[in-house]
């Protein structure tokens, strides 16, 4: 059977006629005194890029090690197609994992390379060839299949890596921060190579890393982690425009939080009470009047004008520069509000400027604005 482009993954959306792929209970691991993860319950269903995000420690390449069967349980359940493989050795695991050395044989070819797991399993030699040349073409690197590892640019050696682990058809590949090892131009073009490999095979993947932006490119779905829990599960635009915690808001990209006062609470809308402006919101939270809540505004949210007038109104300050941070596409300004603090406000350069005056700048007075959809009320 050859690797098509034509292949389908099945819509990991439509949940409630497939049962999911992968089924963790109540799994918990300790390493002596210290909990790296900690009584966690996820569902991945078939055919979906998953990733597993958060910082250092927070428990996500253990868990990744839990699914390939290199770490054992010290409680709850992993159940893979319907199987538990509390007694499954990693060996005869549906998985296989992709490490972020890659691990290549310096002494072997690509092909060689791509195949040694099938030699392994003593695959007839036929069908080696076949599969190998299949995912080789998938990857683009079927003109590459005599080189050896050190005649290949990064890239090249990551689409190796991924054409060996995805030739021995795994129901589940693991992926451990696939992408670190490339510069940051190249990374950012091989995250939507690999998402677009992954749809054209239909194998389910499960990506562990600590870079937001990777996570929000290639994820169907993502779990934010820390000390060992989900603080969060759901789509990048869940996980960006809805998060559920002052974490949350703050670990996946940029925001602005502040604190508040609930002054008025109806069916669809909130308003809050603030040092700075009285923040408008045009959709309903359970929420208690006079109690306190954190607001949060996404900076690229925010309208920034320059004006000596200051503003009076919902949704609006007066603000001063306080600094500018030039990054070609966008600027980032930090202004400061009247009651001291600090927003960042990001604009995108639509347009080259032809006059010092259409500079903003520091120190130029301004306003600022945003719409009643635009704050996020977080709870925690």
């Amino acid at each position: 059977m050859t690797v098509s482009s034509t292949v389908s993954a099945p819509d990991w959306r439509d949940q409630d006629e497939q049962q999911p792929l992968v089924q963790i209970r109540g799994v918990t691991k300790k390493y002596g005194d210290v909990t790296a993860v900690d009584n966690v319950d996820l569902d991945i269903h078939k055919g979906e890029l998953f990733c597993l995000l958060g910082g250092s420690g927070c428990g996500k390449s253990t868990l990744l090690r839990m699914l390939a069967g290199f770490e054992d349980l010290n409680a709850g359940s992993i159940t893979i197609d319907g199987i538990d493989m509390a007694n499954v050795p990693a060996y005869e695991r549906p998985t296989n994992m992709m490490f972020q050395s890659y691990a290549l044989f310096p002494h072997m070819t690509v092909e060689k390379n791509v195949a040694f797991g099938l030699e392994q399993d003593r695959v007839p030699k036929s069908e080696i060839t076949e599969r190998v040349n299949d995912i080789l073409k998938l990857v683009e690197l079927e003109d590459f299949n005599k080189r050896k590892p050190q005649q290949l640019s990064g890239g090249q050696r990551q689409r190796v890596a991924l054409a060996r682990a995805l030739v021995k058809r795994p129901k589940l590949l693991l992926l451990d921060e696939p992408l670190a090892a490339l510069d940051k131009k190249l990374r950012k073009q091989t995250q939507f190579e690999l998402a677009n490999i992954q749809d054209k095979v239909g194998v389910t993947f499960i990506v562990v890393t600590h870079d937001q932006e990777e996570a929000m490119t290639l994820s169907s779905r993502m779990a934010v982690m820390d000390a060992g829990r989900f603080q969060q599960i759901g789509t990048p635009t869940e996980i960006y425009e809805f998060p559920e915690s002052r974490f949350v808001a703050d670990f996946i990209g940029t925001a602005n939080i502040f604190e508040g006062r609930v002054t008025e609470d109806g069916a669809d809308h909130v308003r809050v009470e603030t040092a700075f402006c009285d923040v408008f919101i045009d959709h309903g939270h359970s929420v208690q009047v006079g109690s306190k809540i954190w607001v949060a505004l996404r900076p690229e949210k925010i309208r920034l004008e320059k004006s000596d007038e200051a503003a009076n109104g919902a949704n609006q300050s007066a603000a001063v520069i306080d600094d500018v941070g030039y990054l070609g596409e966008t600027s980032i300004y930090k202004v400061k509000l009247p009651n001291g603090d600090i927003f960042d406000v990001t604009r995108p350069n639509q347009s080259r400027p032809t006059h010092a005056a259409e500079h903003l700048t520091w120190d130029d007075r301004v306003n600022i604005s945003w719409d009643p959809s635009s704050a996020m009320l977080l709870h925690s």
